[in-house]
């Protein structure tokens, strides 16, 4: 079969027969040739397979650009003749002595155009051709550079039924993870002597497989076929460490999946607010000693929990969600690249200083594209942005406060929405996560009040470029205040005094003479529930999103899990909560106009 008839028949019929595309990548007989911009020296890969030679293996080079093209075959020729001389076995003679067999001697030539490349050509002035083809002792390789190429591709150790699993990583280069396929199988049973997986069978297709029960006890196989438009690289697979195990049962965010069982669509749209636990807030001596001693360890370790995250996420169906304490390796290689394969998108505000920790996000490509977004260092823009000169020149001169507030990493992200279904619908989302020290309520107040002061700016910009426009806005997180304090009010209200009872909150860092105020008409689309954080040191309504009720109704608010089911192993988190905050999940509706 050509070349080109193969990938035609494998573009046509990838979705379907999954096993002879593979078969078929196999019989191509190409090499490959990987080399970047700049680089001086390449890689060569080809797979040898000869029953003659008793090779069944796949060679890979690094090479100099530099090199001639004699001492490059050289080096392939003798890499193959010790794979092939090490098959051979000894063969007594008389007298009890051995002798090798005679070695190999494999011929390998380059060819371009059907001609033989002279020796004493350079590397760097050949492999960029076109129409290179490679000899192995008769076997005819088509010479590909950077064809799309996994370098690096891993599973998870920890696998569970009922709970989606992926390449824990993957790394590709001459494409986009995007464009990679993949196929899923497990194994029917095992050899006996060495207890290896064998008999694989095909069990689904995507960037993520959620096993079922009847899956548990096998082990699982990923096949990832990486593709740039119609270039296919070679296939690449891996297989789990250790099979299938059982999950920790029904979980209770999988009730409250049966209010979102249906996408939205047309002017309603599901916004969800999460705190999901960072893992070095999670995983760390104080945390399994102190913070959640009732929560088992294993069900602190991230690998256990972000299978929990992700099965809930999927299951909201959301249109935009907003998280909070999101390690940024979790962003990167689990969150994006798992929701992505479903159609999101999102983006990453990192915390100042050295915290790997920040705010996220995501939203469905179908219902919003983002225009813009913002993620501001409020310490450093406390200082320097003119927006908040008059509030720094209220708070600058008492050093304690000062100095407490300029060493917070507290960050606020916004991330400007156009509707897909609604032409001349924009929306601006806040995300904001808060300092948390219980003497700090005048902390939160002031960084409470900047960030609506810069959502305000950004609303106002919007409105001004484009007057036929309608921009709303949303500001959710996890704002570390319970509702009878300052920031809630503030927000609700649109004004604090100068004699709030927060701003002296901690004596020696007094906030003296100063008032905040908003033109934003916000409201709570849950109100002032009883929980949305719930430990055992500490149960209370830290959560919040907050709509612009002349702009939006709210539809429907996913009911909270009950306190029964809160307290159903001590508190949170546990084996099936894996944070020790709960989502908030609602409808928003444009209003009618």
């Amino acid at each position: 079969m050509r070349l080109q008839s193969i990938l035609k028949f494998v573009n046509t019929r990838v979705t379907v027969f999954p096993v002879r595309i593979r078969e078929a990548c196999q019989k191509m007989q190409n090499a490959y040739i990987r080399c970047h911009d700049g680089a001086e020296d390449f890689q060569f890969s080809f797979l040898l397979r000869s029953e003659l030679l008793g090779v069944d293996r796949q060679f890979n080079f690094s090479r100099q650009l530099s090199e001639k093209v004699s001492d490059f075959l050289a080096r392939i020729s003798t890499n193959v003749e010790r794979s092939v001389n090490k098959k051979k076995k000894r063969k007594k003679v008389t007298g009890g002595e051995e002798r090798q067999e005679d070695a190999n001697k494999i011929e390998v030539n380059l060819l371009r155009g059907g001609e033989q490349v002279p020796g004493d050509k350079l590397c760097k002035d050949v492999i960029f051709d076109s129409g290179l083809c490679l000899l192995v002792q008769g076997t005819e390789y088509s010479v590909i550079l950077n064809a799309p190429w996994v370098s690096l591709i891993t599973l998870p150790s920890s696998i569970m039924a009922g709970f989606p699993v992926y390449p824990l990583k993957l790394e590709v280069l001459f494409a986009d993870k995007s464009d990679c396929t993949f196929y899923w199988y497990k194994n029917t049973s095992t050899n006996t002597g060495k207890r290896l997986p064998i008999n694989w069978v095909d069990v689904g297709s995507g960037f993520y497989y959620t096993p079922s029960t009847c899956e548990i006890g096998c082990h699982l196989k990923v096949v990832c076929a990486p593709q740039n438009g119609s270039i296919y690289g070679p296939t690449s697979e891996v297989m789990s460490t250790n099979p299938v195990e059982a999950g920790p049962g029904a979980c209770p965010f999988e009730l409250r999946h049966a209010f979102t069982k249906e996408r939205l669509s047309g002017k309603t749209f599901r916004i969800v607010s999460y705190n999901i636990l960072a893992d070095l807030y999670a995983d760390s001596d104080v945390s399994r000693t102190e913070l959640f001693p009732y929560c088992p360890p294993y069900a602190l370790n991230i690998d256990y929990r972000k299978q929990l995250i992700l099965k809930e996420l999927l299951g909201y169906n959301a249109d935009i969600i907003c998280l909070q304490e999101v390690d940024s390796k979790v962003f990167s290689n689990d969150l994006i690249p798992t929701l992505s394969s479903v159609g999101y998108d999102g983006v990453f505000g990192k915390k100042g200083g050295a915290v790997s920790e920040g705010l996220a996000c995501i939203f469905h490509k179908s219902r919003f594209k983002c225009v813009s977004s913002h993620t501001i260092h409020l310490a450093e823009e406390l200082k320097s942005s003119p927006l908040f000169a008059d509030l720094w020149s209220k708070v600058k001169d008492n050093e304690a406060l000062a100095n407490r507030i300029l060493a917070r990493t507290t960050c606020s992200q916004f991330v400007v929405l156009d509707s897909v279904d609604n032409s001349n619908k924009r929306i601006i989302v806040a995300n904001t996560h808060q300092y948390f020290r219980p003497d700090a309520d005048h902390i939160r107040l002031l960084q409470s009040g900047m960030t609506l002061t810069y959502l305000e700016h950004l609303v106002a910009e919007a409105a001004a470029k484009n007057p036929d426009q309608n921009v709303s806005c949303i500001f959710c997180g996890d704002f570390n205040s319970t509702p009878e304090w300052g920031v809630y009010r503030l927000i609700t209200t649109q004004h604090i005094p100068v004699d709030c009872i927060d701003w002296a909150s901690n004596k020696n860092e007094e906030v003296k003479d100063v008032s905040l105020s908003h033109s934003l008409l916000l409201a709570s689309a849950y109100g002032t529930p009883e929980f949305t954080n719930f430990t055992v040191g500490f149960a209370g309504c830290l959560d919040y999103i907050f709509y612009q009720h002349d702009q939006l109704d709210v539809v429907q608010v996913v009911p909270l899990p009950s306190t029964e089911e809160l307290q159903q192993h001590v508190a949170l988190p546990s084996v099936v909560f894996p944070s020790d905050h709960v989502a908030l999940v609602t409808d928003l509706s444009w209003k009618q106009v």
